[in-house]
């Protein structure tokens, strides 16, 4: 058996940050817990299609040990396993926050709030905020993203990037009805961060984004929001300045903030509300618009080139029936610069109420419908893009629960639809898809008993072909004791799945699982599934499962709190507490 030996200053060796929420949570922490775990988890699989999807047999030991110090967590980690043989170093990456009546501030990986179209990312650096009833303002510093350096040389290199660094404020005033805030962020690679032959295929580029998100409310049932942003965005900072002898406003901005070069860019983004609001009903419209090639260096990949409209609108009939229906149309090329322009529209309603106190039923229908037309090319009939999608949804539920018995009845439909409307398809891709399915679960509290039977048939009509799928299964748990619960639980399934005039298989097998708590620190947990499945003969309608599944596991797990120096208190008591949590871990060992 070959071992890996995996030693780590984080639980999963990745990101895991020192945390110290705030300077009051100091004098609040204690200033030392020791506390941990060791565990085993052991798997066991058969497979009659043979080991190439998994290992057949699976073992790992696992202990952790975490020390806290004044709410400072460092936790360590040493597992083992028989998969193959690896060391890594941790990572570590520290964050700490403070906290002083309404001062807060951020040191090492930390994030801000910021407007959506301006910065969404995490910083590592410093930062500051001011935050009180009304008047909100904030700054940082920091890299928004490390360098990925690999050889270039390398045939399986990462995708190289450069380090990317920027800084911003924020400042803002009013209430959550009426307020207007302002950000700025400034951002920009370093073109040193990357090996010289990256440089030759990858441009640094560089940012500045300022936005703008207010509210106003002048009534109590009429309000309007906004959140617009404008970019001016470098795509490659070693492209030519442009004159500024000849742009006093290329000349005015260079010397200020950013230079203004061949490859400069400035766009525009963002989104206005109209929100309406009266005893029963409410809605609101809402239009957005983010121009072609709109960037912040700030925010992870958006969406651009496009404008939308849409209308939403919800209310309440007779006290009983929710209504709710929503509208948009959403159109790209706002340039007239594509081949072609899309359009598409998306539609739904939804209604639910509650008839008694036991029935409850909700239904909804979902609808998009896109459509491609002319840009700077004529489109082309027969292969113009014009498609709808419909769907419909049915759920009814049924409840009654007693002091002896719980019952649940549940019933689902749905049915999908996707259909293409060029006038010269002949249905290629259409697709209608039906789905029904059947839920009932039984509590039997006196045996602290569950009893569950589940049923599904799934019918997808596409062109020329039929896809069936069945699928039911009975289901039972079980808790035995109290003080320290067994829970028992266990399944069968059938599983039917059909391609009309290709194939049929059939899957039947089930599941068993238990795990019992003991002391409240000792976990036993084991679990085995067996399958048998194959094709069925689609002449003779027998069954030929001569393919089988078997998985066996067993685990266990021990927790423990190894040493405590608690605050205000007298530490002989923990070395006293120290002994016996090392006694208690001995006696885990040998039981």
């Amino acid at each position: 058996m070959v071992l890996i030996a995996l030693v780590a200053m984080s639980s999963d060796m990745v990101g895991q940050s020192l945390s110290l929420n705030t300077i009051s949570t100091i004098a609040k922490s204690d200033p030392l817990i020791i506390t941990g775990a060791v565990g085993t988890q052991n798997t066991y699989r058969y497979s009659s299609m043979g080991t190439g999807y998994a290992s057949p047999m699976s073992n790992s030991i696992y202990a952790n040990l975490n020390i806290s110090v004044f709410g400072i967590s460092m936790p360590f980690a040493l597992y083992f396993t028989n998969d193959g043989l690896d060391w890594n170093y941790p990572h570590l990456s520290f964050h700490l926050t403070p906290v002083y009546k309404n001062w807060r501030g951020h040191f090492g990986q930390s994030s801000m709030a910021f407007s959506s179209y301006v910065m969404n990312t995490s910083f590592n650096g410093i930062g500051l905020e001011y935050n009180s009833d009304k008047i909100r303002a904030g700054a940082f510093y920091g890299v928004l993203r490390s360098a990925v350096n690999d050889d270039p040389t390398d045939p399986f290199a990462r995708q190289p990037q450069y380090k990317r660094v920027g800084w911003g404020f924020k400042a803002g005033y009013g209430n959550g009805r009426n307020y207007i805030d302002l950000y700025v962020l400034r951002a920009y690679d370093r073109p040193n961060s990357l090996d010289e032959q990256w440089r030759r295929y990858i441009s640094p580029q560089e940012n500045v984004a300022i936005g703008v998100k207010g509210a106003l409310a002048p009534t109590k049932w009429l309000s309007f929001s906004g959140n617009v942003a404008a970019s001016l965005f470098s795509t490659d900072t070693e492209a030519p300045k442009i004159d500024s002898l000849n742009n006093a406003l290329a000349n005015r901005f260079s010397n200020s903030i950013m230079d203004i070069r061949y490859s400069s860019l400035a766009r525009f983004a963002g989104d206005v509300n109209v929100n309406l609001s009266f005893p029963g009903i409410s809605g609101s419209i809402t239009y957005r618009i983010v121009q072609p090639d709109y960037t912040s260096l700030g925010t992870y990949y958006m969406a651009n080139n496009y404008h939308s409209l849409g209308v939403s609108l919800n209310t309440m009939l007779f006290h009983k029936v929710a209504l709710a229906g929503t509208f948009s149309g959403q159109a790209d090329n706002l340039t007239d610069q594509q081949m072609f322009t899309t359009k598409g529209f998306i539609y739904s309603a939804m209604a639910s109420t509650s008839i008694g106190r036991h029935f409850n039923i909700s239904a909804g229908y979902n609808g998009y419908t896109q459509v491609q037309s002319d840009g700077t090319a004529r489109i082309n009939d027969t292969i113009q893009v014009h498609r709808r999608t419909s769907s419909f949804t049915c759920t009814p539920s049924y409840m009654i629960d007693n002091e002896t018995l719980g019952h649940v009845v549940s019933l689902s439909f749905n049915y999908t639809g996707n259909k293409d409307l060029n006038k010269f398809a002949i249905g290629e891709s259409d697709v209608k898809t039906t789905a029904i399915g059947a839920n009932y679960t039984m509590s039997v509290k006196q045996w602290n008993t569950d009893f569950g039977f589940t049923f599904s048939n799934q019918t997808s009509r596409g062109y020329k072909t039929k896809y069936t799928s069945r699928i039911g299964t009975l289901s039972t748990g079980h808790t035995f004791f109290e003080e320290n619960p067994l829970n028992v639980s266990g399944s069968v399934s059938l599983i039917y799945n059909e391609v009309e005039r290709q194939s049929k298989s059939l899957n039947i097998g089930g599941e068993v699982s238990a795990s019992y708590t003991l002391k409240q620190y000792h976990v036993f947990s084991a679990s085995a599934s067996f399958y048998k499945y194959g094709d069925v003969n689609p002449t003779k309608l027998r069954s030929n499962l001569d393919r089988t599944d078997i998985t066996i596991s067993l685990n266990y797990a021990y927790t423990f709190s190894l040493f405590a120096i608690k605050r205000k208190e007298d530490a002989s008591i923990y070395k006293k507490d120290w002994l016996k949590r090392v006694t208690e871990i001995s006696e885990g060992f040998s039981e």
